[in-house]
């Protein structure tokens, strides 16, 4: 069945409200969870489904993507016929507009030609910057049951942004009745941004969109079309992740330290995969100690870890302590520092000594190879 459903990923926007974690990469490629990158779990989503072709739109600031996706190898998408496909912003070339990307529908305009030769019946569309582990068999099942137009999957547990976010009210049919894009306060089901529709209505919902310059897939299909479509909510009310702010991802990963959490997000039958890098074991030294922290392969602890998340490659020498923190890769933390309610990028070093502190509610953030 899922053969007939294609994958498209938006991994085109840098979200500018991730401030330093969005300086050289996209929001898509943000790494997440002691060994991910957000992009890693709507891949794994797709691929888990049996969804044979991807296609990811990006726009501009992807070089860190393109490293870590690769070929798609990872994920088994690495084949000569379909597979894993990059679609980088060619077909803005021409626009006056000057190649900005506005919004999906822009993007999609931008890749025509591509999603004509689709193969599939059916296209879901998501973007690249939720950590969710979907069902989604069961969201198609649902969706080809239902007859509907598009399904929609949304959440009746709200966690974005609201200038963010788009959120759906429920009519007494099950349908989709009213929807709300960028509210002041949340109101109803929010939606996750992740669409099921046909190829077919999804080319005609594109050549509408450029006859009438609409850049936006909630404004110019969900909030204008939604009593000429049949939208069909599908409600996951399992965990899901949006990472809109410095603050957010903060939030959001160190939600990860509780079990239930990790269980909800990494489903043994719906594994989420990631870019292979063979790193040796962690090493804690005599004085090393860790308490209620993620570790990541290839650390080397020697001095204090609490309720942290350390990503691979990571070394906290004799005498430092690092509590309520979230250190990227290749981060050292060097003799006698003090870090607590940091976020540092990759490669950062701390020298001897400093003292870094955030707050649970506004984290310090040290962008990628700064020297503190």
């Amino acid at each position: 069945m899922m053969n007939k459903l294609h994958g498209i990923i938006f991994a085109y926007r840098s979200n500018a409200d991730l401030r330093e974690l969005t300086q050289n990469r996209n929001t898509c490629s943000v790494p997440y969870g002691g060994r991910y990158r957000i992009i890693d779990f709507m891949l794994s989503n797709y691929v888990n489904a049996g969804i044979a072709d991807v296609g990811v739109i990006v726009h501009a600031n992807y070089q860190s993507l393109l490293d870590h996706v690769g070929s798609g190898k990872d994920w088994d998408l690495s084949r000569k016929h379909g597979g894993l496909r990059i679609l980088p912003p060619f077909g803005y070339a021409n626009k006056q507009r000057g190649g900005v990307c506005r919004g999906r529908m822009d993007a999609l305009e931008g890749v025509y030609s591509y999603l004509k030769n689709i193969r599939q019946e059916h296209v879901v569309l998501a973007g690249g910057d939720l950590a969710v582990n979907l069902p989604l068999r069961d969201i198609y099942a649902q969706h080809i049951a239902s007859g509907a137009d598009i399904t929609a999957v949304c959440t009746r547990a709200p966690k974005g942004d609201p200038k963010s976010s788009v959120y759906f009210s429920l009519g007494a049919d099950g349908r989709v009745a009213d929807v709300s894009v960028h509210p002041f306060s949340p109101t109803g089901c929010e939606s996750l941004e992740v669409y099921i529709l046909s190829k077919s209505l999804l080319l005609s919902l594109v050549d509408h969109c450029a006859a009438h310059n609409i850049p936006s897939f909630s404004q110019g299909v969900l909030l204008s079309m939604v009593h000429s479509l049949k939208i069909m909510p599908y409600v996951y009310d399992g965990y899901a992740a949006r990472l809109q702010s410095v603050a957010s991802y903060y939030a959001r990963s160190m939600e990860l330290l509780d079990p239930k959490v990790r269980d909800a997000l990494f489903v043994p039958e719906r594994p989420i995969k990631t870019k292979d890098q063979s790193n040796p074991s962690t090493y804690y030294g005599s004085e090393g100690e860790t308490e209620r922290s993620l570790v990541a392969d290839g650390c080397i602890i020697e001095g204090s870890v609490k309720n942290s998340i350390l990503f691979r490659g990571v070394r906290v020498e004799a005498g430092a302590k690092v509590e309520n923190c979230i250190l990227m890769q290749g981060t050292a933390v060097q003799a006698g520092a003090v870090l607590k309610y940091t976020i540092t990028d990759k490669n950062v070093r701390v020298n001897p000594g400093r003292m870094l502190m955030g707050h649970e509610t506004y984290p310090l953030a040290i962008a990628k190879g700064e020297i503190v």
